[in-house]
């Protein structure tokens, strides 16, 4: 074979010393040809860059998608499934990410909850806004939370936080992944699945939602273990959920049960008790919380929270404060986002990461303010004291 780099043509030496031009030039145009083509798609493509700082390359967030940060209206439309979950799969094509460049994972954060956050104080969630956020909880069941995101994100269960509690397990009798406020609407008995003290003109994601012959599951209970190792994410949970205990405390009769419950009576005529949903409630309230310090706990141990001192400061940094229940009876039924809005009583006392001594202040002092009977308080204590060893100690992750 002949040195393809010695061979002479017949078009003699001046056009063999202009092919290195005519190579750069063809290049030339073929790099500025991918560069258009890039910026052309630069606000619907994430383009995958080398990240300086990770081993792993990045993606870059589309600027169409950094917009929807400061369009809530846009964002909502974004992330909306739809009732039958057909615009799942582009809701988390948007969102799913797994090494955001540079701010990338706030910026996601700043969407989820642009689009699943109530317009204004006393504004109900609409319907579009409550199947976003069941979009969100969904996108993240199987996939990480992008680093910088999980502030955004806890601030969806926060804003959800009624119906982020009721959730039990996938439930393929449920038929929409939200549904109105008339869907939620008590029965002629004050009672619905949906929670207590609903507000009237609210729709409810319904996390239990699960598409037959689908994959799609909406899991808060598993979303708030991965949102856990974040101390910021870490403190919105922890203060939504303290926030929600005292408002839902101070709606309770002094019997601590459900104004609004009217059970009916037994099969042998004696009256139902009026207290069964008020202490579900509670109970699974109080699994909440007693789940946080579990998912605290195993982090120290796996070591995702390498300095646990470190840690502890930065939630108490992040914390709000203290909820304290009002001192008479509640009659009001605010809407879902302001559960978690509501004003802090003060700073919280003791070691913030007590959560039973921190259940236990605002239980001791409603039921002292209130005259609670000595019997149902010490019942209600008991309720919360075994539930909360039971969510720390004996829960499976």
């Amino acid at each position: 074979m002949h040195d393809g780099g010695t061979q002479e043509n017949s078009t003699g030496s001046d056009e063999q010393s202009t092919r290195p031009l005519a190579r750069l030039r063809k290049h030339w145009l073929l790099t500025s040809a991918v560069a258009l083509a890039l910026l052309a798609t630069a606000t619907t493509v994430p383009i995958v860059l080398a990240d300086s700082g990770e081993d792993a390359p990045c993606q870059e967030i589309p600027a169409s998608t950094r917009a929807l940060a400061k369009n809530p209206a846009a964002a909502t439309r974004a992330l909306d499934p739809g009732e039958d979950l057909s615009r799942y799969d582009a809701v988390r094509e948007l969102l799913i990410h797994e090494n955001p460049c540079s701010d990338g994972g706030e910026v996601l954060g700043q969407v989820v909850d642009a689009a699943t956050r109530a317009t204004a104080e006393g504004k109900p969630h609409t319907l579009a806004q409550a199947r976003a956020a069941y979009a969100v909880v969904a996108a993240f069941d199987d996939d990480a939370v992008p680093s910088g995101a999980a502030p955004g994100v806890a601030r969806v269960l926060a804003e959800y936080v009624v119906d982020a509690n009721r959730f039990l397990t996938a439930d393929r009798d449920a038929y929409s992944p939200a549904l109105d406020a008339v869907g939620a609407a008590p029965d002629d008995t004050g009672w619905t699945t949906y929670g207590r003290f609903l507000a009237p003109d609210e729709a409810h994601a319904d996390f239990e939602y699960a598409e037959p012959y689908s994959h799609v599951r909406a899991d808060p209970e598993d979303l708030v273990g991965e949102l856990a190792k974040d101390p910021e994410a870490f403190a919105i949970l922890y203060d939504a959920e303290r926030a929600y205990f005292a408002y839902y405390l101070e709606r309770l009769t002094r019997d601590g049960a459900d104004p609004d419950y009217r059970p009916g009576k037994e099969k042998d005529g004696s009256p139902k008790p009026t207290t069964t949903w008020a202490d579900i409630d509670l109970e699974h309230l109080t699994d909440r919380i007693g789940s946080l310090m579990n998912h605290r706990a195993r982090y120290v141990r796996d070591g995702t929270i390498p300095d646990l001192a470190a840690f502890d400061k930065a939630v108490r940094r992040h914390t709000r404060g203290a909820y304290q229940a009002a001192t008479r009876q509640v009659s009001s039924r605010p809407v879902m986002g302001d559960i978690a809005e509501r004003p802090v009583s003060g700073p919280l006392s003791g070691d913030p990461t007590d959560g039973r001594h921190q259940l236990f202040t605002v239980l001791d002092a409603w039921a002292k303010a209130r005259e609670v009977p000595t019997e149902r308080a010490t019942e209600l204590r008991q309720l919360i004291d075994d539930r909360y060893v039971r969510a720390l100690w004996l829960t499976s992750y």
